[in-house]
């Protein structure tokens, strides 16, 4: 199924799935450590402040809980996705206030007005943009190794699946 694009788009939205689920987990249970993720079509990595051990588990239980019905944990607050659509809003609001009005001033206000309600409005439009950016139906998704890519106090995991 990695041989055509469809497939190649089905995995890498699971494995953004899995990857979100796995940081709702460390979040969780590492409170006061910050993570990060990024996600392909063979799997994805994760940067942080954890043990092997301690990412181990966080994706075994991030895909039996996906696996479980958790569609949930596939919907992650500060995921890229979000950042793309506060920075595609917030674009288009300023180039909007920018076009319709001619002074100076009232061009900024109009922009700065706009481009609040953007951010407003970025927040929920990323996470349903989400939707179709995670895929969290991982039934066939079968974790093949997880590896420390860097040791240190900040390791990078790097999670492959078949």
């Amino acid at each position: 199924m990695l041989n055509s694009l469809s497939g190649v788009v089905r995995r890498t939205r699971q494995h953004h799935a899995v990857e979100h689920a796995t940081l709702h987990l460390l979040a969780a249970r590492l409170p006061n450590r910050r993570f990060g993720g990024y996600s392909d079509p063979l799997g994805f990595t994760i940067v942080g402040e954890a043990t092997t051990e301690e990412l181990q588990h966080a994706v075994g239980d991030a895909l039996l809980r996906l696996q479980a019905g958790e569609r949930g944990l596939a919907i992650h607050p500060n995921c890229g996705t979000n950042l793309l659509a506060a920075g595609a809003t917030v674009t288009a609001a300023s180039m909007f206030g920018s076009a319709v009005v001619r002074g100076r001033l009232e061009r900024f206000v109009l922009s700065l007005v706009l481009v609040l309600i953007a951010l407003v409005a970025a927040r929920p439009l990323g996470s349903r943009l989400q939707a179709y950016t995670t895929l969290p139906d991982v039934e066939d998704r079968v974790v093949t190794e997880i590896r420390t890519l860097q040791t240190g106090r900040v390791a990078v995991f790097r999670v492959t699946f078949d």
